[in-house]
């Protein structure tokens, strides 16, 4: 048998084994038998030397298109036996898509902070403006512009965690009244705003209290402001968020900030005015204070006590949430626990 013959022979029972074969790793397999180095391909190569000179350029040139004739078949099989396997593959994980699919649970926001989204609603739609001061306040905002020098004892009442003497956590929103006021130029219209944030105070925690907790500041500036501004603003507020289910009352009280001042209690959740340990037995829950603002706050924010006026206040989001869904702790809000806060759904989700 001549090597030419020999080398077909080879080609043809090469194919065969190719065609034949249902599996990536046994055609590999036979690649590196007819391929190889040690393969029949490269053995009849190399005794090409033994031939005459002149038959060993035509048998070269041969044994290199028997080499290109299984390298082609093993290309192409192999790409057959892997479209096979990716057609089995998408067969087997092929999914039925007139299933129902899988449910996704949506989230909603803390229900504290849907509180403070219905007053930060309705105070944009009376043409309020929404601002945020830093939590990390100078205590010359915090106290000193608030009417509150040193020494003040109503400092007593706002005992704080100080960072520096005269850095602390802010003790209330009300700061922003002084940042706002020594910015806003009355030529240009009245301030009516409102401040959404945390603040922090070192109280004892009990049912209704809590170290840490939530303020809105509002604050109205114009020429003539009166206390019945004030009055219809507090009404209008209480009952867009409660309702008529809870009465309102106004009592006198003292804020260095406000002469005069009041406190808006609304009518205890727990006992609906009986009076129980919740309410301390008054039937009544503070739920934030108010006042005109004292002509010393505007003074010290460069604007004239004489020609502007207007009133402040400050609410608890907290206090509102308590209310509103007559909840007995104000510490549970802020256990995550997901049983607990997964009852307030916030309408529209």
């Amino acid at each position: 048998m001549s090597l030419k013959d020999e080398l077909t022979q080879i080609r043809d029972e090469g194919l065969e084994q190719i065609s034949h074969t249902d599996d990536l790793k046994e055609l590999n397999d036979i690649r590196v038998h007819l391929l190889g180095k040690k393969g029949p391909i490269t053995t009849a190569l190399r005794s090409i030397k033994e031939l005459p000179v002149e038959e060993r350029p035509g048998v070269g040139s041969y044994a290199n298109e028997i080499r290109d004739d299984l390298t082609n078949g093993l290309t192409a099989r192999k790409e057959q036996l892997e479209d096979a396997k990716l057609e089995a593959q998408l067969e087997s994980e092929q999914i039925d898509v007139t299933l129902p699919a899988a449910p996704v649970v949506q989230g909603q926001p803390h229900v504290i902070q849907q509180i403070i989204d219905e007053v930060v609603d309705l105070f944009l739609g009376m043409g309020y403006q929404v601002l945020t001061g830093p939590e990390v306040e100078e205590e010359k905002y915090n106290f000193e512009m608030m009417n509150l020098p040193k020494d003040h004892p109503a400092r007593d009442m706002q005992d704080t965690f100080y960072i520096t003497n005269d850095i602390l956590m802010r003790t209330q929103t009300s700061p922003m009244q002084a940042r706002t006021l020594e910015k806003h130029n009355f030529e240009e219209g009245p301030l009516k705003m409102i401040s959404p944030g945390i603040v922090y105070r070192r109280d004892t925690d009990d049912p209704t209290h809590s170290h840490q907790f939530h303020q809105i500041e509002g604050l109205v500036i114009d020429k003539n402001i009166t206390m019945a501004d004030l009055k219809g603003t507090l009404v209008t507020m209480t009952h867009e968020i409660f309702g008529d289910k809870f009465d309102i009352r106004l009592r006198p009280s003292f804020f260095p900030f406000t002469e005069p001042s009041v406190e808006v209690d609304v009518t205890c959740f727990n006992c609906m005015g009986k009076g129980c340990d919740v309410c301390k037995h008054t039937g009544w829950i503070e739920v934030l204070g108010a006042g005109m603002v004292h002509p010393n706050v505007l003074n010290m924010a460069g604007v004239d006590s004489e020609t502007y006026g207007g009133f402040a206040f400050g609410l608890g989001p907290d206090r509102f949430a308590m209310l509103k869904y007559g909840v007995d702790d104000i510490r549970d809000f802020y256990l995550d626990d997901v049983r607990f806060l997964n009852q307030f759904v916030k309408r529209g989700i």
